[in-house]
């Protein structure tokens, strides 16, 4: 098996043309947000962000799969005090687009800034909204299963029989719960809110994610030798992250000095793994990178 990485200098609206139809498996990416990152992005404004922002998922749309998924990292700034809408009206754009919105992830920041305000409380989390061309697509839940946890040990011991069939809430909400169906089960399906610390030490980039984000999504949603996108690369890693799971990966960015640096992380890591691949006596099983 052969990876291909693929690295784009320039702006992704441009580059993103060069993107065949249907060919990407996995979006994950966050965009500078509104009004930041004005000495290396532009810093878009609040009230242009949605219209520059559309014409970039227009063309996500068209190079992702049909069974494909788009991980969209991003909050709201406040502004004069206030929240601004500029993300809920972006969800309301895209969805004109043809895009569904699946699902809204949580990325809880276990180490989020210290701050006062007089009106609000630290910023802990950010969303991740999951968008798709088609309600049906590929996703591999049990490549994210959690240990289900020591409450276990006891609460499954003694099961009552309300225990033993679908309880519905007493609230009338129509959630149910059937406790036995957790006994024997030692790992369980997660929620959809993710615990990550952030991380922007030795990443030469303001804004750099955790590498356990892409990640979680790239095991949720992909499988080996599927591809992988960033059209906001920045320090390159959601590519590294992919490369590193077997999967290929596009990876595109507008500044040139964060480019440069994952092209070099990349030409080390070609020969790194060829001279694996040629001890190992697989010279198949490498990976290459291509500046397009």
């Amino acid at each position: 098996m052969k990876l291909i990485t693929d690295l784009y200098l320039g702006d992704c609206r441009n580059e993103l043309k060069k993107v065949p139809d249907n060919s990407i498996d996995l979006i994950v990416t966050s965009p500078p947000y509104a009004d930041q990152r004005k000495s290396t992005y532009g810093g878009v404004s609040v009230s242009e962000y949605v219209q520059w922002f559309l014409p970039i998922s227009k063309e996500l749309f068209r190079v992702l799969k049909p069974t494909g998924t788009f991980i969209l990292n991003i909050k709201e700034k406040v502004v004069d005090g206030e929240r601004s809408t500029y993300v809920m009206e972006l969800i309301l754009g895209m969805r004109k687009q043809g895009w569904f919105w699946t699902e809204e992830f949580i990325w809880h920041k276990k180490n989020c800034y210290p701050g006062k305000w007089s009106n609000r409380f630290r910023d802990a989390w950010e969303r991740l909204l999951q968008f798709n061309k088609d309600k049906k697509f590929n996703m591999y839940q049990d490549a994210v299963k959690v240990p289900i946890g020591d409450w276990a040990k006891n609460r499954l011991k003694n099961l009552s029989e309300t225990d033993k069939k679908r309880d519905n809430a007493k609230n009338g909400s129509g959630f149910g719960k059937n406790i036995s169906n957790w006994v024997g089960k030692d790992t369980v399906y997660p929620t959809n809110v993710v615990y990550l610390s952030t991380e922007c030490n030795n990443k030469n980039h303001s804004a750099a994610f955790p590498r356990e984000l892409p990640e979680w999504f790239i095991r949720l949603f992909t499988q080996e030798n599927d591809t992988v996108l960033d059209p906001f690369m920045g320090s390159g890693t959601t590519i590294e992250v992919a490369n590193r799971m077997k999967r290929n990966s596009v990876g595109i960015e507008i500044v040139p000095e964060y480019y440069e640096t994952v092209r070099q992380q990349f030409s080390l890591t070609e020969y790194y793994l060829m001279d694996s691949a040629i001890e190992d006596g697989e010279l198949e099983s490498t990976g290459c990178y291509r500046v397009c």
